[in-house]
C-alpha cells in the first residue's frame, strides 16, 4: 500500500512538474530585458541560467549564442505588441498577466487565438535577428547573401547591406521549435496534436517575414537624376506582417490528430493549409467573462464603441450585457501655425468626450 501510494504522489509530481514548465515561456524574454555581453560582469552567474521560461534545449542555444539572446526578447516584444495591436478591438485583446507565463492559462488551449500568438512571436524573432546581422551585432552573421533578383534591370546594382532574412529564419527555427521538439508525446495523443500545431503555427510566422522581405533601391546622379540605382534586401514593415497573419487567423484551418500521429482537416470538404497558414486544434473559448480555468480575462470595464457594429461595438464588445456611459476630457493639439524658420507651433484644446465601457 505505501508503495502504490509512493507511485501516485511521483506521478502528481510530475505532471505538476509539467505543468510549470509549460506554464512559463520563451516570451518571458519581452518582459525581463535580457543584458548584451558587453554588460556581463565578469564572476556573475551565466546569463543562461537566470533566464526564465527556457526550454533545455534552448537554454543550449543560449549557451552557444548568448549575444542573440537580447534580440530573441526584442522580436518577442515586437510580436507581442503587434498582437495586441490586431487585437486592440476583440474581446480577446492578446493581454499580458504576468512576467513567467506572459499570456497566462489561455495559451494552454489550441484556439485560433493561440496559433496567432505563436505565429507572430515566431516571425518577430526573424525580424529581430535579420535586422541585427545587418547592423552587424552578431558575430555569427553579417549583411544578407541573397542572390541578384533575375528581374533586376541589368544597370541597377545589387550591393548595399540588406536584411539577413537567411539566417533570421534559420536561427528562429532552431531556437523556437526547440521547446517543441524535445517533446515526446504518444502517437497520435492530444498532447502530440498541440505540439504539432505550433509547429506548424510557427512556421507560418517565420514564412510571413520570410515572403514579405522585398527588394528596396536608392537612387545615385548628380542632381538626383536617379540614373543609377543600389538595391538589395530589406524585410517588409512589421505592421504588414502582422497583417498578413491576421488574414490567416481568420481563415485558420480547424484540425485533429489522427492514429498516426498527423494532423488532418476537421472537415475534409475544406482546402489542406499550406505551411504559410495557421491551425487550431481546440474551440475559443468564452472571452465574454473572466474564467480561471480558462485564463479568460472577460470585457468588463473594455472600452466599446457605441457607433460600431463591428467587434469593437458596445453590443458584441460587451456581450449583451450593456455599458456605462462616462465623460472625460481630451487635450490635443490644435490652432497650429508655421513659423519661419523651421517650426510649427500649436496650442493645447481640451473637449469633454462622451465614452462607453462595459457592464
Amino acid at each position: 500500500m505505501p508503495s502504490l501510494l509512493l507511485l501516485f504522489t511521483a506521478a502528481l509530481l510530475s505532471s505538476w512538474v509539467h505543468l510549470l514548465i509549460e506554464a512559463n515561456s520563451w516570451w518571458s524574454l519581452a518582459m525581463n530585458p535580457v543584458q548584451r555581453p558587453e554588460m556581463f560582469i565578469i564572476g556573475a552567474q551565466p546569463v543562461c541560467s537566470q533566464l526564465p521560461g527556457l526550454s533545455p534545449g534552448q537554454r543550449k542555444l543560449c549557451q552557444l549564442y548568448q549575444e542573440h539572446m537580447a534580440y530573441i526578447g526584442e522580436g518577442a516584444k515586437t510580436g507581442i505588441k503587434e498582437c495586441q495591436h490586431q487585437f486592440r478591438q476583440r474581446r480577446w485583446n492578446c493581454s499580458t498577466v504576468d512576467n513567467a507565463s506572459v499570456f497566462g492559462r489561455v495559451m494552454q488551449i489550441g484556439s485560433r487565438e493561440t496559433a496567432f500568438t505563436y505565429a507572430v512571436s515566431a516571425a518577430g524573432v526573424v525580424n529581430a535577428i535579420s535586422r541585427a546581422c545587418r547592423e552587424g551585432e552578431l558575430s555569427t552573421c553579417g549583411c544578407s547573401r541573397t542572390a541578384r533578383p533575375k528581374d533586376l534591370p541589368r544597370d541597377w546594382l545589387w550591393g548595399g547591406c540588406g536584411d539577413n532574412v537567411e539566417y533570421g529564419y534559420r536561427f528562429a527555427k532552431e531556437f523556437v521549435d526547440a521547446r517543441e521538439r524535445e517533446k515526446n508525446f504518444a502517437k497520435g495523443s492530444e498532447e502530440q496534436g498541440r505540439v504539432l500545431m505550433n509547429l506548424q503555427n510557427n512556421e507560418a510566422g517565420r514564412r510571413a517575414v520570410y515572403k514579405m522581405a522585398d527588394v528596396a533601391c536608392k537612387c545615385h546622379g548628380v542632381s538626383g537624376s536617379c540614373s543609377l540605382k543600389t538595391c538589395w534586401l530589406q524585410l517588409a514593415e512589421f505592421r504588414k506582417v502582422g497583417d498578413r497573419l491576421k488574414e490567416k487567423y481568420d481563415s485558420a484551418a480547424a484540425m485533429r490528430i489522427t492514429r498516426k500521429g498527423r494532423l488532418e482537416l476537421v472537415n475534409s470538404r475544406f482546402t489542406q493549409p499550406t505551411p504559410e497558414d495557421l491551425v487550431y486544434v481546440d474551440p475559443s473559448p468564452d472571452y465574454c467573462l473572466r474564467n480561471e480555468s480558462t485564463g479568460s480575462l472577460g470585457t468588463q470595464g473594455r472600452l466599446c464603441n457605441k457607433t460600431s457594429e463591428g467587434m469593437d461595438g458596445c453590443e458584441l464588445m460587451c456581450c449583451g450585457r450593456g455599458y456605462n456611459q462616462f465623460k472625460s476630457v481630451q487635450v490635443e493639439r490644435c490652432h497650429c501655425k508655421f513659423h519661419w524658420c523651421c517650426f510649427v507651433k500649436c496650442k493645447k484644446c481640451a473637449e469633454i468626450v462622451d465614452q462607453y465601457t462595459c457592464k
